[in-house]
């Protein structure tokens, strides 16, 4: 059996020797246990388990049984009674959902050193669409909708190579669908502001004949669907109409940036299909709050509210990705009709997205939308490259949840005539839970042991630097030109004075000693970077003397790096965007062989961003031309200790940064070491530099950091225990 298909019905139903149990009765069994069932070989029944009761009495309905022999008593047999099956079948379809696939595109090309092939032997995004194909017909998926950022960077050519390759897997199945832009896919990335922002970067001001989303994705190739009922005049938006139990589904799929016209063009399309129900597709409409569960309106989609949305009564449903995370919102429109709006995205999440779905169940009988989201890639994955953050299906409420809808009474202002159809099927999500669970089988869970005394760690011979950041009481400040000992004994870092170039920056009683640390960490405690501000600029910071052994290592045989920190809640991208973790003194741009962008900044920045990515980019110190190479995480939560490790190995041509001992995706190629511009450029601390001023203060704890000469493997990084 393939192991993106569904289980067959032999599969299913026809193991008699076998204890049996229903789809049905898999729900409300936690994941766990539900996959053990199906590993078990569970022989599973299409409508519902029924079960043989006995029971004991008299009177007419006791049927007697003939003696024996004689003189035999006569023993009264209890006739069985048969309790009927339990139908749960259900009238339902099932609409698949593609949010941002762009890391997908972009990590699987030679460009980035095929990434996803040489790890996993797969790509996320092919996985993705050749489940569809293979499932559409037993799962009743009439249509899949794709939510823009087909790539992510629309300048570079392979990754549309990427792309197409994905979406024919379901044009070769004739499996409609619809795809739009996303601000990837545009030559012109600019957000919406306001109203006034409609005068420009709207699809109106493109140049089509330049846009390579158009040339992957022309009209012409959206003609081939068999739901195709056209696009607008700059060929970026599109709708279709696919039918499903006897009803007809409109899905209107807006790119990027919608112009005035193309709004026009879409309430038209709406008006000439006057009874059919519409789902609309966008990039961007709805955000989530800080709390990553709250959904939160932007300017760009309550303009869609008020030009298209509340003034349709036809739009039901709406779909966007670009905001990382999942929400749901329900609206009342001009009619008094709710208007169901869910924002999904995965792309910041592990691998990408480690190919995340979503399926939306219609239950036209129980009236009812049920969301599921899953990954089909996950279980291809080879069992050696599992680990904690390979989740299957999630379970969260934000990712597998029920709408309560009426249809009919929802479509009967427009379309009186909405069918309500016999039951024909079982319900869809589970089983499509139920194969995806089948064939995967849960990493085994590594026990990770706590350190049982400060020096509970391994030490390695390459160590170049150890700093650990530990010893003051609670809250005790840690006063300006403290010294922080190296455990190599060479590099000591000391914290810096509270003015920079004559200005304040800091006050003493922002850096204080904390006994919080991670808990894989053998340090006992960290420092607490207080009340940093990027402007006015408030930071406080360590660095090493000028004169340190440091400043000159190039790590030309590799490196690891290791930290320990906590991103503190208050942390905010307006006040926070950039703070650095470690930074190396020098303006880049006057390195050796320096090419490339931004030579104000330093040859290597340890930072998070303004989307809380951890970021490392460094200048390699490989001889001619050198440009900056960048590996990234997904985002990182606020309020909880993290192991971040970079490791550098040159006999494979790769850096790849680890976070809570798991690749991340976005890593680099053709990196060796470490380039410097100066001797006594200082390495930094809770700080760094741009354009030769200090800038970008940490906000949170920072426990331990090492730096080593050498590729460590796990086993020798901090989060281990001694031998």
């Amino acid at each position: 059996m393939q192991r993106d298909s569904l289980p067959d019905a032999s599969h299913i139903s026809d193991n008699k020797d076998a204890p049996t149990i229903s789809l049905r009765k898999l729900e409300g069994i936690p994941d766990l246990q539900r996959r053990r069932l199906l590993r078990a070989g569970l022989a599973i029944t299409a409508g519902g388990a029924s079960a043989v009761l006995a029971a004991c009495g008299g009177g007419e309905d006791v049927a007697v049984a003939a003696p024996a022999t004689p003189g035999t008593p006569v023993v009264p047999v209890v006739p069985p009674v048969v309790v009927p099956p339990v139908d749960t079948r259900v009238a339902s379809f099932a609409l698949a959902v593609l949010p941002d696939t762009q890391f997908y595109s972009r990590y699987a090309t030679a460009d980035e050193n095929t990434q996803f092939q040489r790890k996993y032997g797969s790509t996320p995004f092919l996985a993705q669409t050749q489940w569809i194909a293979a499932n559409a017909a037993a799962l009743k998926i009439p249509f899949t909708a794709h939510l823009g950022d087909v790539v992510d960077q629309q300048g570079k050519p392979q990754q549309w190579v990427i792309a197409d390759e994905a979406m024919k897997a379901l044009e070769a199945a004739k499996q409609p669908y619809s795809i739009l832009a996303g601000n990837h896919d545009v030559r012109n990335d600019v957000d919406y502001v306001n109203a006034s922002s409609q005068s420009s970067n709207t699809d109106a001001q493109r140049t089509l004949s330049a846009e390579p989303y158009l040339k992957t994705f022309p009209t012409s190739r959206a003609q081939l669907q068999s739901t195709f009922g056209g696009r607008d005049v700059s060929g970026f938006h599109e709708y279709h109409i696919f039918e499903a139990e006897g009803n007809r589904f409109m899905v209107m799929a807006l790119s990027w940036r919608i112009s005035d016209a193309a709004l026009v063009w879409a309430n038209k399309v709406i008006a000439d299909n006057p009874t059919v129900p519409v789902i609309l597709t966008n990039h961007q409409l709805l955000n989530i709050a800080s709390d990553g569960f709250t959904p939160l309106e932007v300017p760009y989609g309550l303009m869609l509210w008020e030009k298209l949305i509340k003034g349709n009564d036809q739009i039901f449903m709406t779909f966007n990705g670009h905001y990382h995370g999942a929400a749901h919102l329900t609206k009342i429109n001009d009619f008094g009709n709710k208007v169901e709006e869910m924002v999904v995205d995965y792309q910041m999440a592990y691998m990408g997205g480690n190919g995340l779905m979503r399926l939306c169940e219609f239950d036209l009988t129980h009236n009812k939308i049920k969301t599921i989201s899953f990954s089909p890639w996950v279980p291809q994955k080879p069992a050696a490259t599992l680990n904690d953050f390979d989740v299957a299906v999630l379970t969260d409420a934000s990712q597998q949840f029920d709408i309560d809808i009426d249809f009919k009474q929802r479509f009967a202002r427009f379309n009186p005539g909405f069918k309500t159809p016999e039951v024909s099927n079982e319900p869809i999500n589970e089983r499509a839970k139920a194969a995806i669970l089948a064939n995967y089988v849960e990493p085994s869970l590594t026990t990770k042991k706590p350190a049982v005394d400060e020096n509970d760690y391994p030490v390695v011979a390459s160590t170049v630097a150890h700093w650990r950041l530990f010893g003051g009481a609670e809250g005790a400040v840690v006063p300006v030109g403290f010294t922080v000992a190296d455990k190599t004994g060479n590099n000591p870092i000391y914290r810096e004075a509270l003015t920079f170039n004559g200005s304040i920056i800091a006050q003493e009683g922002d850096m204080t000693w904390s006994t919080d640390h991670h808990y894989l960490s053998a340090a006992p405690g960290s420092v607490r970077f207080a009340n940093t501000v990027n402007s006015p600029l408030r930071m406080s910071y360590f660095t090493t003397q000028s004169t340190a052994a440091i400043n000159t290592a190039t790590f030309a045989n590799g490196y690891t790096v290791e930290a320990f920190i906590k991103i503190d809640p208050t942390w905010t991208a307006g006040k926070n965007a950039w703070m650095n973790i470690m930074e190396r003194d020098g303006y880049r741009g006057e390195v050796a062989g320096f090419s490339g962008s931004d030579p104000e900044e330093c040859p290597l920045i340890f930072a998070i961003s303004s989307l809380r990515e951890v970021q490392w980019e460094v200048v390699p110190s490989n001889a001619g031309s050198r440009s900056p190479k960048a590996n990234w995480s997904g985002e990182i939560i606020a309020g909880k200790w993290i192991h971040i490790a970079i490791v550098n190995d040159v006999t494979l041509n790769e850096t790849v940064m680890y976070i809570e001992g798991a690749p991340v995706l976005r890593n680099s190629a053709n990196a060796p070491g470490l380039a410097y511009r100066l001797a006594t450029d200082r390495w930094v601390i809770g700080g760094g530099a741009y354009n030769r001023q200090r800038a970008n203060g940490f906000l949170g704890q920072i426990g331990e950091i090492r730096i080593c000469a050498a590729p460590l493997v796990s086993a020798q990084w901090l989060t281990a225990r001694r031998v």
